[in-house]
This record gives structure tokens, C-alpha cells and sequence, in this order.
């Protein structure tokens, strides 16, 4: 675990100074605001990725020692019209920050839609902590915040469709979309996610580690509702954990929801297993990509990552996807669906 925790930071490091290395002239422009919260007690760093005009600095963003990143146009002119706003909430780990979802969020923006994506305090940097990213129902505040900050923004706001508003989640995200929509945690449920191995052993074994005993946690507010009601529509991908939620909050949610699952039926682990919860949701869909992975939803991986991976004891296997397809066949797949799905939701052409 120390040997993962220190290859994970110098994978941080080598991103955050890749985004400063010339690239190709990626269609999305990308720029980053800032979102103040007041549970946080300090502003969210929420990058932008948006259809953009010819200009501004060539950029890649996600790059670092595992993951190839995604080539953008920091602070390019931004594309005449208005456009819908797709809220993406980021997951735990190696993909715990916005800017690793680059390869979902730029060609989104590519497709006529402003993509917002902050990166939920606690889940990466030299600041990531075991306690903080299981405080899931912070969460939703922080897709909230940003989306109040976008709505303000002088850059972004005569440029947002009103009304044309959705959230976008994938794995520990996808609970934050869930909860946006109106799903409630269960604090028992939450209280208990790690007593044994059952149902997330790399997490809990982090949060063990860590010496964080959940059962411990201030879990007064867990339950609270994170419902925002300026959100249309919610698209869910592999959602985690989804089993420390309230199952009868899921009968009250009022927006259309699509789930996604990624793998074959009879393979999809418990925690993000989302086939009940479509069925619990009164308007769903629910889709699998039988050929894919959870560590699908990770950047494409650079030769030799899978062995450095394992030689650093990273512990799961962050290039592996279903078989049958790779990885850029699986993403093409899934930005595929997320486009049709919110091009249909929020009415709008990809």
C-alpha cells in the first residue's frame, strides 16, 4: 500500500506537469474556475472543458505515468451559442481528480456540451485522505458549488442553456449523480460498507490502513438530501458504492436516470451491481458493456504501465478490460452513450 501510495503521487506529479507540455490542437477548449463552498471552507478548483473557437495554449490534460492524457485548448475562445451543462463527478484513487476524466469531458465538449468537473477535496493530491473521501455526502455540495459558479461566471454564462442541466458520475461519482437526483445514504449502511471485504476490498483495505474505523465517522448529516433541483437528468456509470444507499429513497427520485454497468451479468461486483436500482427508479434505463471493466473508465494505459503497475504492488489491475475489445474501442462505446443520453434528455443534437 505505501509503495502504491507513493506511485500514485508521482503520477500526480507527472500530470499536473504535463499540462503545461505542447500538444496537439485538441477541438475542446478547457479553463478553470474556482467555486467557493462553504462546507469546505474553500474554493473548489472545477475545470471546464467547452466547445470552443480556433486559439488559446495547446494543453494535455489526465497525462502522467500510467495514463496518456487528452490534448485541449486552454482558455480558447469560446464557440458562438448556447449550450447544454453536463456536471461530472470524478472517482477515487488513480482517478480521483477532474482532469483524469479528460478523455470523456473533451469530446463531450467537442459535441456541444460545457462540461464541469471539480475535483472533490480529500480524493487526490498531496492532501488525499482515507476519512475524507469516504465523506460521500459531501459530494453532491461540491457539484452544487460548481454549478452556482458557472451560472455566475462572466466566461460561461450567457453561453448555458437554462434548463438544459445534467450530471454525469462514474464509479465513486456515479453516487454522487445518484445522490443528486435524490438518493439518500443509509449512515448505518455506510457505517458498516467496510466490517469485512465483501464489497470493496481495495478500498476498504486503504481505509483500514489509514486507521479510519467508518462505524467512528461523524455520520450526522450522512443522510441528508443532496437533491439539486436545477438538474434534469442523471447518467450513472458504474456507480460506487451503491449498496450504502437507502433502497426505498431511490422510488422518490423525479428526473430520468440512466445506469450503466460495466461488464458481463454474473461478473459486475455487488458495490456498483445497478440493475435493482434501475428497476427501483421510477423513469430508468439500464445498460452493460459486457467487454468492458471498472478500470475501463481509466485513461487509455502507455505501454509498459500494466507491469509498473504491478511492480509497485498498485494492487488492482488498472489496465485490464473485458476482453473482446481495447480500451479506445470500450471509450468510443461509452462517450457514445453518454452523448446519445443527454442529447435526448436535455433535448439537444450531438
Amino acid at each position: 500500500m505505501k509503495a502504491w501510495i507513493m506511485v500514485w503521487a508521482v503520477a500526480l506529479c507527472a500530470t499536473m506537469m504535463a499540462q503545461q507540455a505542447p500538444a496537439a490542437d485538441g477541438g475542446a477548449g478547457v479553463r478553470r474556475i474556482a467555486a467557493p463552498s462553504r462546507e469546505r471552507g474553500t474554493d473548489l478548483e472545477v475545470t471546464v472543458w467547452y466547445p470552443a473557437q480556433p486559439g488559446g495554449e495547446p494543453v494535455v490534460l489526465g497525462d502522467g505515468v500510467f495514463f496518456t492524457g487528452t490534448p485541449a485548448r486552454r482558455n480558447a475562445p469560446i464557440a458562438p451559442g448556447k449550450f447544454p451543462l453536463i456536471l461530472l463527478s470524478h472517482g477515487a484513487g488513480l482517478a480521483g481528480n477532474a482532469q483524469a476524466l479528460s478523455w470523456i469531458a473533451a469530446p463531450l465538449a467537442e459535441q456541444g456540451f460545457v462540461v464541469a468537473a471539480p475535483t472533490h477535496p480529500g480524493n487526490t493530491g498531496a492532501n488525499r485522505s482515507a476519512a475524507e473521501t469516504m465523506k460521500l455526502w459531501l459530494r453532491p455540495a461540491d457539484i452544487s458549488d460548481s454549478l452556482d459558479a458557472m451560472e455566475a461566471e462572466p466566461f460561461f454564462k450567457d453561453h448555458l442553456n437554462t434548463g438544459t442541466i445534467g450530471v454525469l458520475g462514474l464509479s465513486m461519482g456515479g453516487n454522487t449523480a445518484l445522490a443528486l437526483a435524490g438518493a439518500r445514504i443509509d449512515p448505518k449502511l455506510l457505517a458498516a460498507y467496510c466490517d469485512t471485504d465483501r464489497l470493496n476490498p481495495s478500498l476498504c483495505d486503504w481505509v483500514r490502513q489509514s486507521g479510519v474505523d467508518l462505524h467512528a465517522l461523524d455520520l450526522q448529516s450522512a443522510g441528508r438530501n443532496g437533491r439539486d433541483r436545477r438538474i434534469r437528468f442523471a447518467m450513472a456509470i458504474d456507480p460506487a458504492p451503491i449498496d450504502v444507499f437507502d433502497f426505498e429513497s431511490f422510488s422518490s427520485i423525479d428526473i430520468p436516470v440512466a445506469l450503466v454497468n460495466l461488464g458481463r451479468a454474473g461478473s459486475i461486483p455487488l458495490t456498483v451491481q445497478a440493475i435493482g436500482t434501475a428497476k427501483a427508479i421510477p423513469v430508468s434505463t439500464y445498460a452493460t458493456i459486457a467487454d468492458a471493466s471498472h478500470y475501463s473508465m481509466f485513461a487509455l494505459c502507455k505501454p509498459g504501465a500494466a507491469q509498473i503497475a504491478e511492480a509497485e504492488n498498485v494492487g488492482d489491475p488498472i489496465c485490464s478490460d473485458g476482453g473482446g475489445r481495447p480500451r479506445q474501442a470500450v471509450h468510443a462505446d461509452l462517450i457514445e452513450r453518454v452523448v446519445a443520453g443527454f442529447s435526448r434528455a436535455l433535448r439537444t443534437a450531438p
